[in-house]
């Protein structure tokens, strides 16, 4: 039997979020010719369904359950991710691990698929390339009479590979768009306080009105889908909008988010590929293998 095909997020609890995980996956889908589910690792469960057109939120541990009723033991997991976050790198392999003892089911296989970015592809632009096309497109519809800065911002992270990758696109970024604007500088929604986590730095807080992110700049959304975050309403709009009070002659630009760009598909569909010929995650495997 093939093996059931997700697309999965980290979740959230905002409906815009699984609207939009669906819809990417019934794209994906139609291009592959076979059905692929949009499942959330967690959270979005929690979403009253008259919300989401009378259709509950899926995500991983039910949704697997529930397909074992139906004898489905293989999966194919595609993540929505540009990084190996905490929550495809870890939880999701030791829920497998879990599922596998507690239910006594030793034929789940689940194979995960990389990521949108992978650090050893130096020639890969292609989420860059997707970020320079929003960039430009809102440079485009401005009347700027500075050059302007542009800050890559995302969420931030406890990993810091995660972050190696957000730094990585920055650099490309820089690249691709070259000389038409001031400086294209990294940085991060939010962060914990330890000194552990400084590699976050800068918060977008700190940059924005700093030398350099004073008067135009152009807000580099590195996410891909709407929700507490991202999207209209969200932290990184309230950021925003505090730093142009703070800052008089601020100004800030927010470009739309990666999840509508139509290159991503295409980099989703070559992903799902390169995962079916990957080994089953195994918590255990992975631990014994870093000690």
């Amino acid at each position: 039997m093939a093996s059931c095909i997700i697309l999965t997020d980290n979740g959230s609890l905002r409906p815009e979020a699984t609207f939009s995980l669906r819809r990417l996956a019934t794209a994906l889908g139609e291009r592959i010719g076979k059905p692929i589910h949009a499942v959330s690792l967690l959270h979005s469960g929690r979403i009253d369904p008259d919300k989401l057109d009378g259709k509950p939120a899926d995500t991983f541990e039910k949704f697997v359950l529930a397909k074992r009723e139906e004898g489905i033991d293989e999966f194919l997991v595609v993540p929505l991710f540009f990084g190996p976050s905490a929550a495809i790198a870890e939880y999701l392999p030791q829920r497998v691990d879990v599922m596998r003892e507690e239910q006594g089911w030793a034929k789940l296989t689940v194979r995960v698929a990389p990521c949108l970015v992978n650090l050893k592809e130096v020639d890969d632009y292609r989420v860059a390339q997707m970020l320079a096309d929003h960039v430009l497109r809102k440079h485009a519809s401005l009347n700027l009479s500075d050059k302007p800065s542009v800050a890559l911002v995302d969420h931030g992270t406890p990993r810091k590979t995660v972050t190696d990758v957000r730094n990585h696109l920055a650099t490309q970024l820089g690249e691709l768009l070259g000389d038409k604007f001031h400086e294209v500088k990294p940085c991060s929604m939010e962060r914990r306080e330890s000194k552990e986590y400084d590699y976050n730095e800068p918060l977008l807080e700190h940059l924005l009105g700093s030398s350099a992110f004073h008067k135009e700049v152009i807000v580099s959304m590195l996410f891909l889908q709407p929700g507490r975050h991202a999207g209209e309403g969200g932290d990184v709009v309230e950021i925003c909008e505090d730093a142009e009070k703070a800052n008089p002659g601020l100004t800030t630009h927010i470009t739309d988010l990666l999840g509508l760009h139509p290159r991503l598909l295409d980099l989703l569909e070559e992903r799902l590929a390169q995962g079916k010929d990957l080994e089953p995650v195994c918590w255990q495997a992975m631990s014994h293998s870093r000690t």
